[in-house]
Parts: structure tokens; sequence; C-alpha cells
């Protein structure tokens, strides 16, 4: 398959099987690879256990290494802050990721015992760093729902079986990153726009690197205004297409991201 040559040619997040990705670290570096993406992050939910096998998968590929951690703030209780260039190995941050990942599991085996509670089939939970699409995907086969549908009414705040995280918040996930020596930046932030910026400016003042102002979803009323939010403020302006696999529902594709036209900001991840 020819490679788009106007497509961006760097992809900042992308999800592995150590987390809820499809594709082994070294598929998905192999898959960015044929993509035409030249810098690549595997950014795993709470974990950096596939980073390795992802750096030595890169030939024709730079890897940075990466993390996404998910947060809360106010309200919101699923933020996601992305951390990169960390040092992988750095014990402090490997003690505190399976600290982070304890509260995940603890939340994903109760929202897990509140849907057979509610008649569903959920099989036992045995995954490293489980999320809300493997509870997602048991649902799936039980109904007629698409995936969207399955969220809104199982597996998002409001929901009778839905179970908050408690931590990091968002704060604390700036000062993880920090600590191991990497960029934090704030992935995927829209839900709503004025709230959206109110709190980038907040994170700017707790310290955050960057926003992801381009992405998959984004529009480009939407990428104009945090590129321009950002550029206010100083922080870096990165993008993904936030790469599940090749039969995710919607994250299926790399460099599937437009940049408006706008100039990206990458900072040190690419000096």
């Amino acid at each position: 398959m020819p490679v788009d040559q106007t497509a961006p040619w760097f992809d900042l997040q992308s999800h592995s099987t150590y987390s809820d990705g499809a594709l082994a670290p070294a598929e998905v570096v192999d898959r960015a690879c044929q993509a035409g993406v030249r810098v690549l992050a595997l950014t795993d939910h709470d974990t950096v256990d596939g980073v390795e096998e992802a750096l030595k998968a890169s030939t024709n590929v730079t890897v940075i290494p990466a993390v996404e951690l998910s947060s809360v703030h106010n309200d919101f209780e699923d933020l996601h802050i992305l951390g990169y260039g960390i040092d992988h190995t750095d014990p402090t941050l490997l003690a505190t990721l399976a600290d982070f990942r304890a509260d995940r599991v603890r939340r994903i085996l109760a929202m897990a015992d509140k849907l057979r509670e509610a008649g569903f089939t959920i099989p036992e939970i045995d995954h490293p760093s489980p999320g809300r699409p493997l509870l997602a995907k048991a649902i799936a086969r039980q109904t007629d729902l698409s995936t969207d549908e399955i969220f809104t009414r199982y597996l998002v705040p409001g929901t009778p079986t839905y179970v908050g995280r408690s931590r990091p918040t968002v704060r604390q996930a700036i000062e993880v990153i920090h600590a191991a020596g990497g960029v934090a930046v704030w992935a995927h932030p829209y839900w709503d726009m004025d709230e959206a910026l109110a709190a980038l400016n907040t994170f700017a003042d707790w310290g955050i690197d960057g926003v992801e102002a381009f992405y998959a979803t984004h529009d480009e009323q939407q990428t104009r205004a945090l590129h321009a939010a950002a550029r206010e403020r100083g922080l870096l302006t990165t993008g993904s297409a936030d790469f599940h696999g090749p039969a995710h529902d919607h994250f299926n594709r790399f460099r599937a991201f437009d940049l408006y036209g706008l100039e990206p900001d990458l900072g040190r991840l690419v000096e």
C-alpha cells in the first residue's frame, strides 16, 4: 500500500497488548513503519512493560519511550496525561506505575461485578493493565449494541455499573512524568471547548509541557483553538491517531489526523 505523503510524519500515541491494544509492541512498530511513521510513541495505559520490545523492534522508526497515565481532575475521572522521553527503567517510576495499575485493576474488577449483577456474563479478568474496552467486548458478545452505546449505557460516570478511579490526579501525573525525566502532554482533551481551554491553563500552571492539539477526532475549530492556546502558553503541540489495532472501531490507522496547515511543536521529542 502506498504511503500518504501528505499525512503527518509522526504519531505519538499508540497501544499494544500490554494495555488495550490488539497487537504486540513489535507489531505496532511494524505497522507504524509500513504506514510511513518516522517518529512513534508506544503509550500503553499505566505501564511501560512493552517499551523495551518496541525499542528493539525500531529499525526505520524512532520510538520514544512513553506511557499514558489515566488521571482524575475535579469531576472528571478519566483524563489522560502522556509521558514522553521517560526513563522507562527508573525503579521509582516502575513502583509508582504498579500502584496506579492496582487502582486500575480494582475499579475494573468492581465494574465487572456490577455488570454481572446486572445480568451480563463477564469472564474472569487476567490482564496486567485492564481497561473498560475489555468489559465492552464482553458485553458486545451478548448484545447488538455498538461500542459507543455500550460505553454510554454502562461504562461512563453516571451509569449504575461505573466505578471511578481514585489516583493519580493530573497534578500527580505531571510530577511522576517529570521525576522520570519526561515531558508531560495532555492527550485528546476535548469534552467542552471552554472547559478544556480553562483546564489547559490550570494544567500549564502545574507544569504541563504540552497538549495533543492534533488528534483523530478533533475538528478544525478544536485543533486551531488548542494550537493557539498552547502557543500563548509556550506549550508543545503534539498529535496522534491513537492506534489501538487494525480492527478497532475508531482508532485503526496510523497518521489519521489532520494538521490543518498548522505547525506542530514537538520540542525535544525530535531533537
